[in-house]
């Protein structure tokens, strides 16, 4: 609950100001304070004077019956709420393209250099910019598209106040409702833009332009390792592996003298054809390689909340597949030492449920600025014990759709899912020469530089916005 006090209250100037809204969010959330202080700006124009394009340049889109495909010849990536927060874009779904190219959904294409905003549920209000590899993928209804007109202003420094705490409080101080929270294009169409000399927008657009370009390095890195891992163990034919177009398990008998488990799912064709596969190249089981690693769950532990100058920032299985670190804060000090986990380590989501877009059974590579985060236990650790087989090695391997699909088909439980202990350990892990095993290690390993480069570089172009802001505004 939102309450206004006598130490902060709202005065009834102030309801004029916000159209008579009567909720609690843009007086006490910082919007109308952020507000006040860009009017003493020497300049600023509202957001719909400075974007172009369909619907003016701020539009979401008809709510409309989406039919996914797996195969890329006849779909295109979709993007919705959640996807367009992901540092790795390889398993978006994908709708029917000739619904997507359709004139009612056409120009729900998004292009690089708008802002993305998630216009519906829980997290309305987050930022997001369409970086250039982005070009061939659909947005949802669900996102607000913000398309700057180049002509008005550069689309990195747009961002970069959209994404900056003053825009941050605009946007989220334009959400409405209750159990479902909304944003419409008509409500933040007015928010103030400020603007400031050509040489400072246009460093921060390079800033914000350069950080795009990075992350699109990244992505397409971490591609090339996966193709190379497969190409380098002698399973090419995995690169172009699609898991829907394979014969469905119907109908199978499995005999064998041990109860390791009996379930159906353990010992789907599907899965198996691919254990196999993995098999019958040269290579290692997970075991022999974690021995003397890790390859565990987490402890579970109680959350102490504690502020960010004396805590650490706790990143839970959604979190961790982001761009930007999101979490609580909580004393390290009162939880178990494997939150903190050593370079190079994969977490493999590692609780939850089948859903296609779900993120149980996806793997994250630990290196880099993310080894200052603490993780929950919801993830497998996997850590190597042998120095010939690096983290950044088997990391394309297991951010692969084929070790996404071997991964499921080893659960076990009712309705959240876990990993069998004895069917992972025995998982066949094929290894590649040494000097392919480097290679691919260190395409990884620049992919996750690029990354942490793209991060510091927005910063910079926060800071600076900030600054000049702050300084403008007395």
């Amino acid at each position: 609950m939102k309450v206004a006090s006598l130490s902060n209250p709202v005065m009834s100037d102030w309801l004029a100001d916000q159209g008579l809204r009567l909720d609690a969010s843009p007086y006490i959330a910082g919007s109308l304070e952020a507000k006040k202080m860009l009017e003493r700006l020497p300049d600023t124009v509202p957001l719909a004077s400075v974007t172009s394009g369909h619907n003016g340049g701020i539009f979401n889109g008809p709510m409309f019956r989406r039919v996914y495909l797996t195969d890329p010849e006849h779909s295109v990536p979709f993007v919705g709420t959640k996807d367009m927060m992901a540092a790795d874009l390889t398993g978006l779904p994908r709708l029917r393209k000739s619904d997507a190219t359709s004139a009612a959904l056409s120009y729900l294409q998004v292009k690089p250099g708008m802002t993305l905003i998630s216009c519906s549920g829980f997290n309305a209000g987050r930022r997001a910019y369409v970086r250039p590899d982005m070009g061939d993928c659909w947005s949802s209804q669900d996102t607000l598209k913000v398309e700057p007109d180049p002509e008005e202003i550069k689309s990195g420094y747009l961002y970069a106040f959209l994404l900056s705490r003053f825009g941050e409080s605009l946007v989220r101080g334009s959400v409405y409702g209750s159990a479902v929270k909304h944003i419409e294009p008509h409500h933040i169409a007015g928010l103030p833009v400020p603007r400031f000399d050509e040489g400072l927008e246009g460093r921060i657009h390079q800033l914000v332009e350069y950080s795009a370009r990075l992350r699109a390095q990244y992505q397409a890195g971490l591609v090339a390792a996966t193709k190379d891992f497969f190409d380098s163990v002698g399973l090419p034919e995995l690169n172009k592996f699609r898991w829907h177009q394979q014969e469905r398990d119907l109908g199978f008998e499995i005999s064998t003298a041990e109860s390791i488990s009996l379930r159906a799912l353990n010992f789907a064709p599907r899965a198996r054809r691919l254990i196999e596969k993995l098999a019958s190249v040269q290579g290692a089981t997970l075991g022999d390689i974690c021995a003397g690693g890790s390859l565990r769950t987490g402890a579970r532990f109680k959350r102490i909340d504690a502020d960010p100058s004396h805590g650490v920032r706790l990143i839970g299985q959604r979190q961790a597949f982001w761009i930007r670190p999101e979490g609580r804060w909580i004393s390290a000090a009162q939880a178990p030492e494997d939150i903190r986990l050593q370079d190079e380590t994969i977490l493999v989501a590692a609780r939850g449920t089948f859903g296609e877009n779900e993120v149980y059974s996806r793997s994250v590579l630990v290196t880099g600025a993310w080894l200052e985060h603490a993780y929950s236990q919801d993830f497998v650790r996997l850590l190597s014990g042998d120095p010939d087989v690096p983290g950044a090695y088997l990391f394309a391997f297991f951010r692969s759709d084929v070790a996404f699909r071997i991964l499921r088909s080893l659960s076990v439980g009712g309705k959240q899912q876990e990993y069998h202990p004895r069917l992972l350990r025995e998982m066949p892990i094929p290894l590649a020469p040494p000097a392919d095993r480097a290679r691919i290690a260190q395409t990884v390993r620049y992919a996750y530089q690029c990354r942490d480069r793209a991060d510091i570089l927005e910063d910079k172009a926060l800071a600076l916005l900030t600054a000049a802001i702050e300084e403008a505004a007395g």
